[in-house]
């Protein structure tokens, strides 16, 4: 993959908790792809979320290379902000983004912190509030909130920013089904905006539906990326690490297995005929 195609890229990148025994990312290499909607899949404990916070520069590695659009990140204040205006991130507990009284304070809270002209603020503002359909909520505090609400402004505070790689882990968490279809369909406007997305979950299956790209982890490392269709063929190997496979990969396995027991029955029948 070239420069042109990645937007981040992982070479060689460890982590260690501190007083952790082993490392959360060991050695992992990965390359998110411009333009994609992208799922980060593997057990709990694998390092989706250090993975994260490495990318948004909220930790340092310890060793190896994280780069943005081929550039080794740099930890000073200046490029971290600038980073993450590029780097949005989605905490899978909303809690942690929400920091204002109300919504509308909330999501002009960094453009506030990037100074702009408050003109600006404003118009960038009601533009979020129409188009994550919070304008009926804009004076409402936001510990008043239902939680797919509450994700619903964690993710218009991101993207007012505008940035070009979207991170959310486990977006779709605790959220009912009609929440979850919103979520998906704020997702894909976001995707056909023009913004990269990178989402780790535990859906198989709408992993399945949804991404174009998909990244399996276990133990700190990349084991596995690749189409949808070209992933979860590997029954082998993700039923090794217990991941398993996405429920229509299992029915056209089951398929496949009795296809196989007829076509045994069938020929012993022709044999004991013949």
């Amino acid at each position: 993959m070239t420069i042109q195609e990645t937007l981040l890229e992982f070479q060689q990148v460890n982590y260690t908790y501190p007083g952790a025994d082993k490392p959360a990312l060991a050695g992992i290499n990965l390359s998110i792809p411009t333009g994609k909607k992208c799922a980060l899949i593997g057990k709990n404990g694998c390092g989706k979320t250090t993975l994260f916070l490495l990318a948004n520069g909220l930790y340092k590695p310890r060793q190896g290379i994280i780069s943005w659009r081929g550039k080794p990140l740099q930890y000073d204040r200046g490029f971290l902000m600038k980073l993450r205006q590029s780097i949005g991130l989605i905490f899978q507990n909303p809690e942690q983004q929400l920091v204002a009284s109300t919504v509308e304070e909330d999501i002009s809270y960094g453009l506030c912190n990037l100074g702009l002209p408050s003109d600006e603020i404003q118009q960038r503002v009601e533009q979020a509030l129409i188009e994550f359909d919070l304008n009926e909520l804009a004076e409402r505090p936001v510990h008043h909130l239902s939680l797919g609400q509450k994700k619903r402004v964690s993710l218009a505070d991101v993207m007012v920013l505008k940035p070009e790689l979207l991170l959310l882990d486990e977006p779709t968490a605790y959220l009912d089904r009609p929440q979850t279809r919103n979520l998906i369909a704020l997702l894909n406007k976001i995707h056909t905006s023009g913004t990269t997305i990178l989402m780790a979950t535990h859906d198989l299956d709408f992993v399945c539906s949804w991404a174009d790209w998909v990244f399996v982890m276990d133990q700190g490392q990349l084991i596995l990326e690749g189409k949808p269709e070209e992933v979860f063929v590997q029954r082998d190997l993700l039923d090794a690490i217990q991941l398993g496979v996405p429920l229509i990969y299992e029915i056209l396995s089951s398929e496949a297995i009795e296809k196989n027991i007829l076509e045994q029955f069938h020929q012993r029948l022709l044999n004991l005929f013949s």
